[in-house]
Formats: structure tokens, sequence, C-alpha cells
């Protein structure tokens, strides 16, 4: 299955696929809201997500699909080659990261790899991995200083970055107005910011949405 918010990646992605035996494209989602949704539905063996996608990210959309679907094995397809990038996609449960830029050359190997049961990294984001676990040594006081959001958390951040209302933001997640209005709260405490437009720069540095 594959989840991008570009029409042009997915039929590329398709055509590349399609064109190898084995391998079958089962669903396309625009957006991490659509992909758990198509995934829990098609029960796919792999999800192919990129990160940068509106309404929900995708990092938030792997934690969910595999919790969701253990079985499913998501690989995470970006142009983002940052550390922090990497290694929260790992956090989240992706079994494989592959730059767009070597799309091409390793895309079929890591769905190899995967359908073996092993992960899969490009060379240079494995190094990016490897640092980033080398920098988590004795990262409490870290932690404290950038407190972890939950889940719901994260959701809520992303679409009130995106510019929705808490009321527009409750009608997606199908929630009261008032548990946004208590999350909004809580974040901002967590994060210790006051407006909206700290969350937004917040939202952007962690990579949760474009700029």
């Amino acid at each position: 299955m594959l989840a991008d918010d570009h029409e042009v990646v997915r039929k590329g992605l398709r055509a590349l696929l399609e064109t190898h035996a084995g391998y079958e494209v089962v669903g396309e989602a625009v957006d991490g809201r659509e992909a758990i949704d198509m995934a829990s539905r098609l029960k796919p063996d792999v999800v192919i997500l990129d990160v940068g996608m509106p309404n929900m990210n995708g990092l938030e959309a792997t934690r969910q699909i595999v919790n969701e679907n253990p079985q499913a094995k998501v690989l995470i397809l970006t142009v983002h080659d940052a550390q922090y990038m990497a290694s929260e996609a790992l956090r989240a449960g992706a079994r494989g990261y592959v730059l767009k830029s070597d799309a091409s050359p390793d895309l079929l190997e890591a769905l190899e790899s995967l359908g073996q049961n092993k992960p899969f990294f490009t060379p240079k984001v494995a190094e990016l991995v490897l640092e980033g676990f080398k920098k988590a040594q004795g990262a409490k006081d870290e932690e404290e200083v950038s407190p972890r959001l939950t889940s719901r958390e994260t959701e809520i951040l992303q679409l009130l970055a995106e510019g929705k209302t808490s009321k527009e933001a409750a009608n997606t997640l199908k929630i009261s107005l008032k548990t946004v209005e208590t999350h909004r709260a809580h974040i901002m405490t967590k994060l210790g910011v006051h407006s909206v437009a700290e969350l937004v720069r917040y939202a952007i540095r962690e990579r949760i949405v474009e700029p």
C-alpha cells in the first residue's frame, strides 16, 4: 500500500512496483489518516509511507498502523535525511527507511529485505540512525527539556499547526471540542508555549508539519 500526498509520486511508485513480478499495489492514500483507515481495511504486507503529509504525518501514521496491524511492515520513503527523522521513524515502528533520491536503486531491495523480516536502511540512513542512538545515551536531561507528546496530542498539534480551529480538529478526530481544548492546554503546558504561533514554530522545527 502506498501513502503520499503527491499523486505523481504514487503513480511513479505503482509503475515501478507493478513492472516486477510478486508485487501488487492494493491501495493509495493521500495522507496519514487515510493510510491508517486503508491499512486497517486492506491488511497490506507492506505500507510505503512518506513523512510529510497533511492531516497526519507519516511518523504518527506509522505508530498507529503498527499498533493496529502488527503484521504490516512500514517502509518510510522520504526526502528527509535528518538524523532525528530517521531515529523517530525507527522508534515509531518503521522497518525500513529509504530516501526518495535513492528510491530507484534501493526500493526493491528494501521490499525484499522486509519480505524476509529483515530491516532495511541505506548506508547513509544507517549512519544517521547509529548517530542518533549514540546521542541518546544519557539523554534524560534532553527529554526533560523536550517532553514527548502522546499520539493524540501529536495529532491535535498537527491539525492546529495546519491552521484548523479547535472545532475543526474536533470534527476531524470525531471527539468533543472540550476534549480538544483540554489536550491543547496540556500541549502548551508540556512545551512551555503560550500561543498558536509558538505551536506552529514547534511543529515545523520537529517536522510534524511542512513549512
